[in-house]
């Protein structure tokens, strides 16, 4: 599956998703998200049960804010329209799915 890129018109597909959703907050300009850009889209490919999205905070700075994203690269995972973890920075594969899973 690909990525969702999301934006304040379409958020209520991850809000709403029956599936666990993982957001990935990021710049153009950020190096370390750079770096995870493409985890997430492996993951994404090889985990249809999950909703995956990015959403680029120079674009939706009231996403970001609404979503208390301080630092980026941001990872919010969603269950029901819920936050249930949320990390900062770079992370390698394993401890991206291990959110997901968590």
């Amino acid at each position: 599956m690909s990525v969702l890129s999301l934006n304040k018109n379409n958020f209520d597909l991850a809000k709403n998703s029956d599936k666990k959703v993982l957001i990935d907050f990021f710049a153009e300009w950020c190096g370390p998200c750079r770096m995870v850009s493409p985890i997430v889209d492996e993951i994404a490919e090889e985990n249809p049960q999950w909703l995956v999205a990015k959403v680029n905070v120079d674009e939706e700075p009231e996403l970001a804010a609404a979503f208390g994203v301080a630092s980026i690269p941001t990872l919010v995972v969603m269950e029901n329209g819920k936050i249930v973890s949320q990390s900062s920075g770079a992370r390698p594969k394993a401890q991206i799915l291990a959110l997901l899973e968590g």
